[in-house]
């Protein structure tokens, strides 16, 4: 029985490897015939059947540097998600404290409120925002992205801490409290640090949305303004032949930060995904 129970139980991992496996391969081979075809020559990309094995080439990432200055376009979608995203978690981070923790009539309602601005679709307050920035004259401009960013990541932000500070035990906070510290500092000191996983996973799905954001870049951003995702789709049009060479080298640059940003807080992502944050 026992011979059995160990055979069954080997079966079910080699099942569930297996799997896993499949799905890896199903969702990651794209990512990576995008990496590999930007090392190649625009005859290998073309060339049926594909080719695995060549000489690469970094002839796609000059013309993109050297030509097209798509470091301008990078450096302009790190800093409008990465200044929208620091701005997000400040703001909501305070905010979702003070639902976890204050006790005020409407709190729910508050908070449901501010989420659903989080659910509307972006074409319906594309308009809105145009006549806003153009009236402030910063329409075109970089921080009128980073407020469009912002408008969708802080309710996002607000909902998620929420649930990620009410896991924190009030007591500690008490203790902190008899201790003489402010009800800030008991924020700052205690409760922030303890919520570190979940501030990355916020964190780092805020920067997602808006370092892959193609709507809001593409109408509040001009030629000099523009991030990668518009600069990455301006290829595939007006082209009789689309530089899929230069497509995919764009794809890397859009890739690779996230893929190293994930990588890096891998720890914390996993740890504050399990920690129930969605109410």
């Amino acid at each position: 029985m026992k011979k059995k129970r160990n055979v069954k139980s080997v079966m079910m991992r080699v099942t569930v490897i297996v799997l896993v496996a499949l799905l890896l391969f199903w969702f990651d081979f794209p990512l990576f015939w995008m990496f590999l075809s930007s090392f190649k020559a625009p005859q290998e990309i073309y060339t049926l059947p594909p080719v695995f094995l060549f000489e690469p080439t970094l002839a796609n990432y000059s013309e993109m540097i050297f030509r097209r200055g798509v470091l301008r376009f990078f450096s302009n979608s790190l800093l409008t998600a990465g200044i929208s995203t620091l701005i997000a978690l400040a703001l909501g981070s305070l905010a979702g404290y003070a639902l976890a923790r204050g006790r005020f009539p409407g709190k729910k309602d508050i908070a449901f409120w501010m989420i659903t601005t989080r659910m509307a679709p972006i074409a319906v307050v594309l308009l809105p925002f145009f006549l806003i920035f153009l009236s402030l004259h910063i329409l075109y401009t970089l921080p009128a992205l980073i407020i469009a960013y912002i408008s969708f990541n802080l309710p996002f932000a607000t909902w998620l801490l929420w649930g990620f500070f009410e896991t924190v035990p009030s007591e500690i906070e008490e203790a902190g409290l008899c201790d003489g510290c402010s009800k800030f500092e008991v924020f700052r000191r205690i409760a922030l640090p303890l919520v570190t996983p979940g501030l990355a996973t916020t964190g780092i799905l805020c920067f997602m949305f808006a370092w892959n954001d193609y709507m809001f870049a593409s109408v509040f951003t001009s030629q000099q303004t523009a991030t990668l995702p518009v600069i990455a789709s301006s290829y595939m049009a007006g082209h009789r032949a689309v530089p899929w060479g230069q497509v995919t080298a764009t794809g890397s640059f859009l890739f690779i930060p996230v893929l190293i940003g994930g990588i890096l807080i891998r720890r914390y992502l996993v740890t504050g995904l399990t920690m129930g944050a969605i109410k």
